[in-house]
């Protein structure tokens, strides 16, 4: 796999979309490893084998995988699923180096990096997915192109609003929600009254 990645690609003045098919590609790649590690899980949980760390996967968990004994076929299940996590974590990780690489020279994304809650894999996949920022007139137009506006359904005097649209790029609203929770989680956001 490593022989024709994605450094044999060609550079991103040859495609403008091709940051876009970088950041969904890397999406899809952490999606297959969280069901690896999924399936790693039900193993242990079919066998009746409790966990000892909270990070299976780190450290002290790789090393307590390392030691236990399972019976077959799961034994080679869950070394095979092992090795397709490490691979798509090799993958990722050059993915990402990719990609920051790439968008090094573009000033939105490092100036979009200075918001509390986006680091580089919200600002590449923010990035990607909108494009030029110029073409909505307001804000509000780019949130609802995203999907992150609720449903608002008008009948005569009648009006329901409901829940965000979704309508839109479901990676980038993945990664607005990510930063905003992260935002939540590392800074205390001061709620102002209406005026």
């Amino acid at each position: 796999m490593a022989d024709k990645g994605i450094s044999s690609l060609p550079p991103l003045d040859v495609d403008p979309l091709f940051s876009r098919e970088l950041t969904r590609y890397r999406a899809k790649l952490v999606g297959k490893r969280t069901g690896y590690k999924d399936m790693v899980h039900a193993v242990l949980a079919k066998l009746g084998i409790a966990a000892v760390c909270s990070d299976l996967f780190g450290r002290g968990g790789t090393q307590w995988l390392d030691g236990l004994s399972l019976p077959q076929p799961y034994a080679g299940k869950v070394a095979s699923l092992r090795m397709l996590i490490d691979v798509c974590t090799g993958e990722i990780g050059m993915l990402d180096e990719v990609i920051a690489d790439l968008l090094a020279g573009n000033t939105g994304y490092t100036v979009i990096q200075q918001l509390s809650g986006i680091g580089p894999v919200p600002a590449a996949v923010t990035i990607a997915e909108i494009g030029d920022v110029t073409r909505f007139g307001r804000p509000a137009q780019l949130c609802s192109w995203a999907g992150l506006t609720p449903r608002h359904r008008e009948s005569d005097l009648r009006v329901a609003r409901g829940h965000i649209t979704k309508q839109g790029s479901p990676i980038l609203r993945w990664a607005m929600i990510e930063a905003v929770q992260h935002a939540r989680r590392t800074t205390s956001m001061q709620v102002r009254p209406c005026a």
